[in-house]
Protein backbone atom coordinates (compact mmCIF):
# COMPACT_ATOMS: atom_id res chain seq x y z
CA UNK A 1 0.00 0.00 0.00
CA UNK A 2 1.02 3.67 -1.05
CA UNK A 3 1.00 6.47 1.45
CA UNK A 4 -0.03 10.28 0.64
CA UNK A 5 0.78 12.76 3.01
CA UNK A 6 -1.26 16.23 3.32
CA UNK A 7 -2.23 18.71 5.43
CA UNK A 8 -5.69 18.93 4.86
CA UNK A 9 -7.50 15.88 2.86
CA UNK A 10 -11.35 16.91 2.19
CA UNK A 11 -13.34 13.42 1.05
CA UNK A 12 -15.46 14.85 -2.19
CA UNK A 13 -15.59 17.12 -4.75
CA UNK A 14 -19.07 18.70 -4.60
CA UNK A 15 -19.36 22.40 -3.73
CA UNK A 16 -19.00 22.27 -0.02
CA UNK A 17 -15.45 20.22 -1.20
CA UNK A 18 -14.36 21.99 -3.79
CA UNK A 19 -15.16 25.32 -2.06
CA UNK A 20 -13.00 24.64 1.13
CA UNK A 21 -10.04 23.55 -1.43
CA UNK A 22 -9.74 26.60 -2.81
CA UNK A 23 -10.07 28.64 0.54
CA UNK A 24 -7.67 26.75 2.67
CA UNK A 25 -5.14 26.32 -0.71
CA UNK A 26 -5.04 30.00 -0.51
CA UNK A 27 -4.39 30.22 3.30
CA UNK A 28 -1.14 28.27 2.58
CA UNK A 29 -2.47 24.90 3.84
CA UNK A 30 -1.52 21.95 1.78
CA UNK A 31 -4.81 20.56 0.56
CA UNK A 32 -5.41 17.26 -1.50
CA UNK A 33 -9.24 17.02 -2.62
CA UNK A 34 -10.74 13.87 -3.54
CA UNK A 35 -13.63 13.24 -6.23
CA UNK A 36 -14.64 9.58 -6.77
CA UNK A 37 -15.65 10.23 -10.40
CA UNK A 38 -13.81 10.60 -13.17
CA UNK A 39 -15.49 14.56 -14.30
CA UNK A 40 -18.18 17.02 -12.91
CA UNK A 41 -20.27 16.02 -16.01
CA UNK A 42 -23.25 14.42 -14.21
CA UNK A 43 -26.98 15.14 -13.92
CA UNK A 44 -26.99 17.27 -10.86
CA UNK A 45 -30.67 18.05 -7.96
CA UNK A 46 -29.77 21.55 -7.89
CA UNK A 47 -28.23 24.50 -9.91
CA UNK A 48 -28.92 27.39 -8.51
CA UNK A 49 -26.13 29.73 -6.92
CA UNK A 50 -27.78 32.35 -4.48
CA UNK A 51 -26.60 35.55 -3.91
CA UNK A 52 -24.49 34.41 -0.80
CA UNK A 53 -22.26 32.63 -2.91
CA UNK A 54 -21.87 35.11 -5.46
CA UNK A 55 -21.13 37.43 -2.90
CA UNK A 56 -18.36 35.21 -1.60
CA UNK A 57 -17.20 35.13 -5.14
CA UNK A 58 -17.08 39.02 -5.10
CA UNK A 59 -14.87 39.06 -1.94
CA UNK A 60 -12.44 36.58 -3.89
CA UNK A 61 -12.55 38.75 -6.39
CA UNK A 62 -13.39 36.20 -8.81
CA UNK A 63 -17.58 36.85 -9.31
CA UNK A 64 -16.70 38.89 -12.78
CA UNK A 65 -14.81 35.60 -14.27
CA UNK A 66 -17.48 33.27 -12.39
CA UNK A 67 -20.25 34.89 -14.28
CA UNK A 68 -18.22 34.24 -17.92
CA UNK A 69 -19.66 30.45 -17.07
CA UNK A 70 -22.88 29.64 -18.89
CA UNK A 71 -25.45 30.75 -16.59
CA UNK A 72 -29.55 32.81 -16.26
CA UNK A 73 -30.30 35.32 -13.95
CA UNK A 74 -33.77 34.67 -12.03
CA UNK A 75 -34.20 38.06 -10.07
CA UNK A 76 -37.70 36.67 -8.31
CA UNK A 77 -39.36 33.42 -7.86
CA UNK A 78 -42.87 32.90 -8.16
CA UNK A 79 -45.11 30.25 -7.42
CA UNK A 80 -47.83 29.59 -9.47
CA UNK A 81 -51.50 27.97 -7.15
CA UNK A 82 -54.16 26.71 -9.08
CA UNK A 83 -53.37 28.73 -12.44
CA UNK A 84 -52.19 32.24 -10.82
CA UNK A 85 -49.09 33.32 -9.88
CA UNK A 86 -48.02 35.29 -7.31
CA UNK A 87 -44.36 36.61 -6.98
CA UNK A 88 -42.99 35.37 -3.16
CA UNK A 89 -39.36 36.70 -3.35
CA UNK A 90 -37.82 39.61 -5.14
CA UNK A 91 -34.04 39.19 -4.59
CA UNK A 92 -33.50 42.78 -6.37
CA UNK A 93 -33.03 45.01 -2.91
CA UNK A 94 -30.22 42.69 -1.73
CA UNK A 95 -27.07 44.44 -0.87
CA UNK A 96 -23.82 43.75 -3.36
CA UNK A 97 -23.73 43.14 -6.91
CA UNK A 98 -25.89 39.20 -6.76
CA UNK A 99 -28.94 40.38 -6.31
CA UNK A 100 -30.32 37.24 -8.43
CA UNK A 101 -29.92 33.48 -8.45
CA UNK A 102 -27.45 32.71 -10.92
CA UNK A 103 -28.95 29.17 -12.48
CA UNK A 104 -25.59 27.59 -13.51
CA UNK A 105 -24.94 23.81 -14.42
CA UNK A 106 -23.03 22.95 -11.68
CA UNK A 107 -20.57 21.06 -13.65
CA UNK A 108 -19.35 24.37 -14.67
CA UNK A 109 -19.38 25.52 -10.90
CA UNK A 110 -17.37 23.00 -9.90
CA UNK A 111 -15.20 23.28 -12.70
CA UNK A 112 -14.65 26.96 -12.28
CA UNK A 113 -13.79 26.45 -8.28
CA UNK A 114 -11.32 23.28 -9.33
CA UNK A 115 -9.68 26.00 -11.43
CA UNK A 116 -9.14 28.48 -9.43
CA UNK A 117 -7.97 26.11 -6.84
CA UNK A 118 -5.47 24.55 -9.15
CA UNK A 119 -3.96 28.51 -9.17
CA UNK A 120 -2.24 27.63 -6.25
CA UNK A 121 0.85 25.24 -5.46
CA UNK A 122 -0.75 24.03 -2.65
CA UNK A 123 -4.08 22.27 -3.92
CA UNK A 124 -4.30 18.94 -5.81
CA UNK A 125 -7.46 17.39 -7.14
CA UNK A 126 -7.66 13.64 -7.72
CA UNK A 127 -9.82 12.57 -9.57
CA UNK A 128 -11.80 8.72 -9.40
CA UNK A 129 -10.20 7.97 -6.16
CA UNK A 130 -12.80 6.63 -3.73
CA UNK A 131 -12.34 6.68 0.13
CA UNK A 132 -13.73 3.80 1.22
CA UNK A 133 -12.94 4.33 5.32
CA UNK A 134 -11.42 6.63 7.93
CA UNK A 135 -8.00 5.16 9.13
CA UNK A 136 -7.26 5.87 12.83
CA UNK A 137 -4.36 5.92 15.06
CA UNK A 138 -4.31 6.39 18.87
CA UNK A 139 -8.10 6.90 18.85
CA UNK A 140 -7.83 10.05 16.19
CA UNK A 141 -8.47 9.64 12.74
CA UNK A 142 -5.07 10.16 10.78
CA UNK A 143 -6.48 9.79 7.08
CA UNK A 144 -8.00 7.52 4.62
CA UNK A 145 -8.46 4.33 2.61
CA UNK A 146 -9.48 4.08 -0.79
CA UNK A 147 -10.91 1.53 -2.57
CA UNK A 148 -8.09 1.19 -3.87
CA UNK A 149 -6.36 -0.15 -1.31
CA UNK A 150 -4.17 3.47 -1.05
CA UNK A 151 -3.45 5.26 2.44
CA UNK A 152 -3.74 8.29 2.42
CA UNK A 153 -3.12 10.48 5.58
CA UNK A 154 -3.87 13.96 6.80
CA UNK A 155 -3.46 16.24 9.67
CA UNK A 156 -7.03 17.15 9.46
CA UNK A 157 -9.90 14.96 7.32
CA UNK A 158 -12.77 16.98 5.70
CA UNK A 159 -15.70 14.66 4.96
CA UNK A 160 -17.70 16.63 2.18
CA UNK A 161 -18.77 13.32 0.81
CA UNK A 162 -22.70 14.13 1.38
CA UNK A 163 -25.82 12.17 2.96
CA UNK A 164 -23.83 8.64 2.39
CA UNK A 165 -20.65 9.63 3.50
CA UNK A 166 -19.00 6.72 4.94
CA UNK A 167 -16.53 8.82 7.05
CA UNK A 168 -19.43 10.15 9.55
CA UNK A 169 -20.06 6.48 10.70
CA UNK A 170 -19.87 6.92 14.29
CA UNK A 171 -20.98 10.06 14.39
CA UNK A 172 -24.64 10.50 15.97
CA UNK A 173 -27.26 11.28 13.71
CA UNK A 174 -31.10 12.52 14.12
CA UNK A 175 -33.20 11.72 11.53
CA UNK A 176 -36.14 14.67 11.25
CA UNK A 177 -38.04 12.46 8.94
CA UNK A 178 -39.42 13.73 5.19
CA UNK A 179 -43.21 13.08 3.98
CA UNK A 180 -41.78 13.39 0.51
CA UNK A 181 -39.75 11.84 -2.34
CA UNK A 182 -39.11 13.60 -6.08
CA UNK A 183 -39.34 12.21 -9.17
CA UNK A 184 -36.89 13.98 -11.74
CA UNK A 185 -37.10 14.17 -15.29
CA UNK A 186 -36.34 16.64 -17.80
CA UNK A 187 -38.68 18.09 -20.91
CA UNK A 188 -37.05 19.49 -24.26
CA UNK A 189 -37.99 23.27 -24.44
CA UNK A 190 -37.17 26.36 -27.04
CA UNK A 191 -34.54 28.57 -25.32
CA UNK A 192 -36.58 31.99 -23.99
CA UNK A 193 -35.02 35.24 -23.75
CA UNK A 194 -35.72 35.22 -19.70
CA UNK A 195 -35.26 32.07 -17.10
CA UNK A 196 -38.99 30.97 -16.56
CA UNK A 197 -38.03 29.31 -13.61
CA UNK A 198 -41.28 28.43 -11.28
CA UNK A 199 -43.03 25.75 -8.97
CA UNK A 200 -46.46 25.09 -9.22
CA UNK A 201 -49.43 23.26 -7.65
CA UNK A 202 -52.42 22.34 -8.74
CA UNK A 203 -55.19 19.49 -8.64
CA UNK A 204 -53.06 17.67 -6.17
CA UNK A 205 -49.69 18.13 -7.37
CA UNK A 206 -46.76 20.16 -6.75
CA UNK A 207 -44.18 20.42 -9.63
CA UNK A 208 -41.44 22.67 -10.17
CA UNK A 209 -39.48 23.43 -13.35
CA UNK A 210 -35.95 24.47 -13.60
CA UNK A 211 -35.45 26.20 -16.71
CA UNK A 212 -32.18 25.24 -18.30
CA UNK A 213 -31.78 26.70 -21.63
CA UNK A 214 -33.30 23.88 -24.03
CA UNK A 215 -34.67 21.76 -21.91
CA UNK A 216 -36.83 22.07 -18.40
CA UNK A 217 -35.65 19.91 -15.54
CA UNK A 218 -38.43 18.97 -13.61
CA UNK A 219 -38.97 17.65 -10.14
CA UNK A 220 -42.61 16.37 -9.32
CA UNK A 221 -43.04 15.99 -5.55
CA UNK A 222 -44.99 12.83 -4.39
CA UNK A 223 -45.67 11.43 -1.08
CA UNK A 224 -42.70 9.48 0.41
CA UNK A 225 -42.79 5.52 -0.84
CA UNK A 226 -45.40 5.97 -3.62
CA UNK A 227 -43.42 6.37 -6.57
CA UNK A 228 -43.98 2.50 -7.77
CA UNK A 229 -47.94 3.49 -7.38
CA UNK A 230 -47.22 6.71 -9.61
CA UNK A 231 -45.11 4.80 -12.36
CA UNK A 232 -47.30 2.36 -12.92
CA UNK A 233 -49.61 4.43 -14.59
CA UNK A 234 -47.63 4.33 -17.24
CA UNK A 235 -46.04 7.06 -19.44
CA UNK A 236 -49.22 8.36 -21.16
CA UNK A 237 -50.48 9.13 -17.85
CA UNK A 238 -47.29 10.74 -16.55
CA UNK A 239 -47.21 12.97 -19.39
CA UNK A 240 -50.40 13.97 -19.46
CA UNK A 241 -50.65 14.73 -14.87
CA UNK A 242 -47.59 16.71 -15.67
CA UNK A 243 -49.27 18.97 -18.85
CA UNK A 244 -51.94 19.36 -16.75
CA UNK A 245 -50.21 21.15 -13.76
CA UNK A 246 -47.31 23.01 -15.98
CA UNK A 247 -48.87 24.48 -19.16
CA UNK A 248 -45.27 25.76 -20.08
CA UNK A 249 -44.32 21.75 -20.56
CA UNK A 250 -46.92 21.04 -23.18
CA UNK A 251 -45.10 21.60 -26.25
CA UNK A 252 -42.36 19.02 -25.24
CA UNK A 253 -44.00 16.57 -23.25
CA UNK A 254 -43.30 13.66 -25.69
CA UNK A 255 -39.76 14.40 -25.46
CA UNK A 256 -40.21 12.42 -21.97
CA UNK A 257 -39.64 9.16 -23.93
CA UNK A 258 -39.98 6.19 -21.16
CA UNK A 259 -39.99 5.90 -17.39
CA UNK A 260 -36.62 4.70 -17.90
CA UNK A 261 -36.17 8.46 -17.81
CA UNK A 262 -37.95 9.35 -14.53
CA UNK A 263 -35.64 9.16 -11.66
CA UNK A 264 -36.67 8.80 -8.29
CA UNK A 265 -34.63 11.36 -5.55
CA UNK A 266 -35.59 9.85 -2.62
CA UNK A 267 -35.35 12.53 0.47
CA UNK A 268 -33.92 13.17 3.94
CA UNK A 269 -33.61 15.77 6.38
CA UNK A 270 -31.23 14.99 9.31
CA UNK A 271 -28.36 16.40 11.03
CA UNK A 272 -25.34 14.97 12.71
CA UNK A 273 -25.45 16.34 16.30
CA UNK A 274 -21.71 15.83 16.48
CA UNK A 275 -19.62 16.94 13.44
CA UNK A 276 -16.18 16.15 14.48
CA UNK A 277 -13.98 14.17 16.13
CA UNK A 278 -10.18 14.22 16.49
CA UNK A 279 -8.99 14.56 13.20
CA UNK A 280 -12.42 14.57 11.40
CA UNK A 281 -15.12 16.95 10.59
CA UNK A 282 -17.95 16.88 8.75
CA UNK A 283 -19.55 19.44 6.33
CA UNK A 284 -22.68 20.25 3.97
CA UNK A 285 -24.72 17.39 3.49
CA UNK A 286 -22.37 15.25 5.42
CA UNK A 287 -23.61 16.65 8.23
CA UNK A 288 -26.77 17.90 7.85
CA UNK A 289 -28.83 16.07 4.51
CA UNK A 290 -31.19 19.15 3.57
CA UNK A 291 -35.09 18.85 2.08
CA UNK A 292 -35.19 19.94 -1.85
CA UNK A 293 -37.21 22.63 -0.56
CA UNK A 294 -35.99 26.36 -1.20
CA UNK A 295 -33.05 24.94 -3.06
CA UNK A 296 -30.68 26.17 -0.37
CA UNK A 297 -28.64 22.87 0.36
CA UNK A 298 -25.58 23.52 -1.91
CA UNK A 299 -25.20 26.95 -0.62
CA UNK A 300 -25.58 26.35 2.91
CA UNK A 301 -23.16 23.13 2.00
CA UNK A 302 -20.57 26.25 0.49
CA UNK A 303 -21.33 28.66 3.55
CA UNK A 304 -20.26 25.12 5.80
CA UNK A 305 -17.05 25.23 3.88
CA UNK A 306 -15.99 29.08 4.27
CA UNK A 307 -17.12 28.74 8.10
CA UNK A 308 -14.59 26.04 8.06
CA UNK A 309 -11.64 27.76 6.51
CA UNK A 310 -12.70 31.25 8.79
CA UNK A 311 -11.70 29.18 11.89
CA UNK A 312 -9.40 26.24 10.61
CA UNK A 313 -7.43 27.58 8.05
CA UNK A 314 -4.96 30.10 9.61
CA UNK A 315 -4.13 28.03 12.62
CA UNK A 316 -3.27 24.95 10.25
CA UNK A 317 -1.30 26.72 7.49
CA UNK A 318 0.75 27.94 11.01
CA UNK A 319 1.23 24.40 12.03
CA UNK A 320 -1.68 24.21 14.61
CA UNK A 321 -3.26 21.08 16.14
CA UNK A 322 -7.13 21.53 14.38
CA UNK A 323 -8.70 19.58 16.95
CA UNK A 324 -9.55 22.01 19.52
CA UNK A 325 -11.32 23.70 16.75
CA UNK A 326 -13.71 21.51 15.11
CA UNK A 327 -16.41 22.08 17.69
CA UNK A 328 -16.24 26.00 16.86
CA UNK A 329 -17.08 25.44 13.47
CA UNK A 330 -20.02 23.03 14.31
CA UNK A 331 -21.08 25.83 16.98
CA UNK A 332 -21.06 28.44 14.17
CA UNK A 333 -23.15 26.49 11.69
CA UNK A 334 -25.37 24.80 13.52
CA UNK A 335 -27.99 27.66 14.76
CA UNK A 336 -28.51 28.22 10.68
CA UNK A 337 -28.84 24.48 10.33
CA UNK A 338 -31.97 24.26 12.59
CA UNK A 339 -33.27 27.26 11.58
CA UNK A 340 -33.14 26.31 7.82
CA UNK A 341 -34.57 22.93 8.57
CA UNK A 342 -37.54 23.60 10.71
CA UNK A 343 -38.15 25.94 7.95
CA UNK A 344 -38.50 23.06 5.68
CA UNK A 345 -40.23 20.90 7.68
CA UNK A 346 -42.94 23.52 8.22
CA UNK A 347 -43.37 23.50 4.65
CA UNK A 348 -43.39 20.21 4.52
CA UNK A 349 -45.97 19.60 7.00
CA UNK A 350 -48.06 22.34 5.73
CA UNK A 351 -47.76 23.88 2.03
CA UNK A 352 -46.74 20.10 0.79
CA UNK A 353 -49.33 18.15 2.17
CA UNK A 354 -51.96 20.28 1.70
CA UNK A 355 -51.07 20.58 -2.17
CA UNK A 356 -50.31 16.42 -2.50
CA UNK A 357 -53.76 15.92 -0.56
CA UNK A 358 -55.68 18.13 -3.44
CA UNK A 359 -57.10 20.77 -0.79
CA UNK A 360 -55.11 23.96 -2.57
CA UNK A 361 -58.18 25.61 -3.93
CA UNK A 362 -56.32 29.13 -3.89
CA UNK A 363 -53.02 30.37 -2.51
CA UNK A 364 -53.07 30.59 1.43
CA UNK A 365 -53.23 34.27 2.70
CA UNK A 366 -50.06 34.72 3.23
CA UNK A 367 -48.90 34.39 -0.10
CA UNK A 368 -51.40 36.44 -1.39
CA UNK A 369 -50.24 38.92 0.89
CA UNK A 370 -47.00 38.75 -0.72
CA UNK A 371 -48.22 38.80 -3.92
CA UNK A 372 -49.75 42.10 -3.71
CA UNK A 373 -46.85 43.33 -1.26
CA UNK A 374 -43.74 44.20 -2.80
CA UNK A 375 -42.30 45.17 0.04
CA UNK A 376 -42.66 42.03 2.01
CA UNK A 377 -41.21 39.84 -0.40
CA UNK A 378 -37.62 41.49 0.32
CA UNK A 379 -38.13 39.43 3.52
CA UNK A 380 -38.05 35.62 1.76
CA UNK A 381 -35.14 36.82 0.01
CA UNK A 382 -33.31 37.80 2.41
CA UNK A 383 -33.82 34.40 4.00
CA UNK A 384 -33.80 32.49 0.48
CA UNK A 385 -30.96 34.77 -1.07
CA UNK A 386 -28.40 35.52 1.97
CA UNK A 387 -29.55 32.55 4.78
CA UNK A 388 -28.86 32.48 7.98
CA UNK A 389 -25.89 33.55 9.98
CA UNK A 390 -24.56 34.57 6.66
CA UNK A 391 -20.39 33.85 6.08
CA UNK A 392 -18.18 36.28 4.39
CA UNK A 393 -14.22 35.34 3.71
CA UNK A 394 -12.53 35.76 6.38
CA UNK A 395 -9.78 32.85 6.24
CA UNK A 396 -6.13 34.31 4.90
CA UNK A 397 -4.48 34.67 1.68
CA UNK A 398 -0.84 33.76 1.96
CA UNK A 399 -0.19 35.16 -1.25
CA UNK A 400 0.69 32.07 -3.54
CA UNK A 401 -1.70 32.12 -6.60
CA UNK A 402 -0.39 31.75 -9.88
CA UNK A 403 -1.54 34.03 -12.71
CA UNK A 404 -3.72 32.58 -15.74
CA UNK A 405 -1.55 31.34 -18.20
CA UNK A 406 -0.75 33.29 -21.14
CA UNK A 407 -3.13 32.98 -24.03
CA UNK A 408 -1.23 30.74 -27.10
CA UNK A 409 0.13 33.30 -29.80
CA UNK A 410 -1.69 32.99 -33.01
Amino acid sequence: MSEQKADLLIVGGGPAGMMAGLLFARAGVRTLVLEKHGDFLRDFRGDTVHPSTLGLFDELGLLDAFLQRPHDKVPDIEAVIAGTPYRIADFSHLPGRGKYIAMMPQWEFLDFVAAEAKRYPTFELRMETEAEAAIEADGRVVGVRTIAGEDIRARLVIAADGRGSRLREGLPLEDLGAPIDVLWFRVPKQPTPTNDTQGYISGGEMIVAIDRGDYFQCARVIEKGSAERVLARGIEAFRAEVAAVVPEVRDGIAGLANLDEVKLLTVTLDRLTRWHRPGLLAIGDAAHAMSPVGGVGINLAIQDAVAAANILAGPMARGGDPDPLLAKVQKRRMFPVKVIQAMQRTVHRTVLRAALAGTVQKAPWPVRLLGRTPLLQRIPARVLGLGVRREHIRSPDAGLRRPSPSPLPD
